[in-house]
């Protein structure tokens, strides 16, 4: 499995971006997936999180403002965010769980800063 995550850039508070993950084949109806994100100095946190069957759900500190969201057709997984606010700063990375055998597969990051 291969993931490639784009979509991030500098954004001014209260500003939206999208990010994506375009995984290298069909294998959301195998894989959880899921946003995580590393801010400078801090460990990686799970930020927003969708099944196979299609739950999802979030970090408290995004809820809201955050939708996590998968295209079947394109096998390509998003992150809305809306709102930013400077602590949502950090490298984005997308990941892929196969939830019986805590197989992981990771994509490389991509770069959030919201700043004014």
């Amino acid at each position: 499995v291969q993931l490639q995550a784009f979509g991030g850039g500098l954004v001014q508070p209260g500003g939206s971006l999208r990010l994506s993950c375009a995984a290298s084949g069909s294998i959301f109806s195998i894989y959880d997936m899921g946003w995580y994100r590393q801010a400078p100095g801090k460990q990686r946190q799970l930020v927003a999180h969708i099944t196979r069957g299609g739950s999802t759900n979030y970090v408290d500190s995004v809820k809201g403002r955050f939708t996590i969201s998968k295209d079947n057709a394109k096998n390509t997984v998003y992150l809305q965010m809306n709102s930013l606010k400077p602590e949502d700063t950090a490298v984005y990375y997308c990941n892929a769980n196969h939830p019986s055998f805590d197989i992981n597969f990771w994509g490389q990051g991509t770069e959030v800063t919201v700043s004014s």
